[in-house]
């Protein structure tokens, strides 16, 4: 059945915090149905695009064309808002491969504040981590999205054909190249929970005091840090590898901060990340990858448009 667009308008059930709030004062199946299934749908387009803002317009849309369907010709409504949802992401992907190419400096993933209970799903946290995203990063758009449907969200080849528009045996063999290709690039195995937090506690303390030293001993050889600042902040441009590099970076860019600097923990993207406040006000996210006990990826984001979902806990779900 060919989805039907709708300027239906009445209330934006596209936003909120997923608590289900709203669904009484005989709210329709339709909008029952978007809502039961909000998280996931915002997860997917999440997943697909990077980009917590685009995520939320493409609900926006999915909402619209969902408001004009038949349901009694759905045959499985979560299904089919999953087909939607990618549908309008694939879309709106394209887009974004248009809007990075002229990006200032390293583009990042728009980072979000996550609950406890997406970390302790394994498999989500793992395919929402910066070091994961950058990675699906390099995929094209129909591998994106073949790989995100099945090994994330686990949806059949024949669901995944009909919402990439090809057919169950090439969406198998596109299935198989992303896997092989991501498996290539994917990171190393992370460590338990409280080892995490442990180096975590290390890196924090070596850069809230400047110990250059400290932050050695903790930083992995080959250790990474990439930075968007987006044109508006000053980040680096290019990636800075080694520890070496890196530590002295830190400590130097640390050291010319003229405001009072505050570092906290917390869970970005379902993985350990220190977020900065200058003065009291949100500066900078840096998420931390930790690999065999060593710091391995450091992923800081200043961009300024892409800190607004670091208010609230951003729910995820598969």
């Amino acid at each position: 059945m060919t989805v039907i667009g709708s300027r239906h308008q009445g209330a934006d059930v596209t936003s909120g915090d997923g608590s289900g709030g709203g669904r009484g004062g005989g709210a329709g199946p339709a909008t029952e149905d978007f809502l039961t299934h909000r998280n996931l749908l915002f997860t997917v387009a999440y997943e697909m695009l990077g980009s917590a803002a685009d995520a939320e317009d493409v609900l926006q849309e999915t909402w619209m064309r969902w408001a004009g369907v038949d349901l009694a010709e759905v045959r499985d409504r979560r299904a089919y808002l999953v087909r939607i949802t990618t549908r309008q992401a694939l879309t709106r992907l394209r887009t974004l491969g248009r809007r990075k190419e002229s990006y200032v400096g390293s583009w990042l993933p728009e980072p979000l504040l996550t609950s406890p209970d997406v970390a302790e799903d394994v498999e989500l946290a793992d395919s929402v981590s910066m070091a994961m995203m950058l990675v699906m990063e390099t995929l094209a758009p129909t591998e994106r999205a073949v790989f995100v449907l099945r090994e994330v969200f686990d949806v059949g080849y024949d669901e995944i054909a009909e919402a990439v528009g090809r057919s169950p045996s090439a969406v198998r063999q596109i299935a198989h190249r992303a896997r092989a290709h991501v498996a290539a690039r994917r990171p190393r195995g992370a460590l338990s929970p409280q080892r995490t937090r442990h180096v975590l506690d290390a890196f924090r303390r070596a850069v809230e005091t400047g110990d250059l030293q400290g932050l050695l001993d903790v930083l992995a050889p080959d250790v990474v840090l990439l930075g968007d600042g987006g044109g508006i902040k000053q980040a680096v441009l290019r990636p800075v590898v080694g520890a070496d590099k890196v530590a002295r970076l830190l400590q130097g860019g640390l050291r010319k901060v003229p405001a009072a600097l505050t570092l906290r923990p917390a869970l970005v993207n379902g993985g350990p990340a220190l977020v900065l406040h200058l003065d009291g006000e949100l500066d900078s996210v840096l998420a931390v990858r930790v690999d065999d006990g060593l710091v391995t990826g450091l992923y800081a984001v200043r961009n300024p448009e892409k800190l607004s979902h670091m208010e609230r806990e951003i729910p995820l779900r598969r």
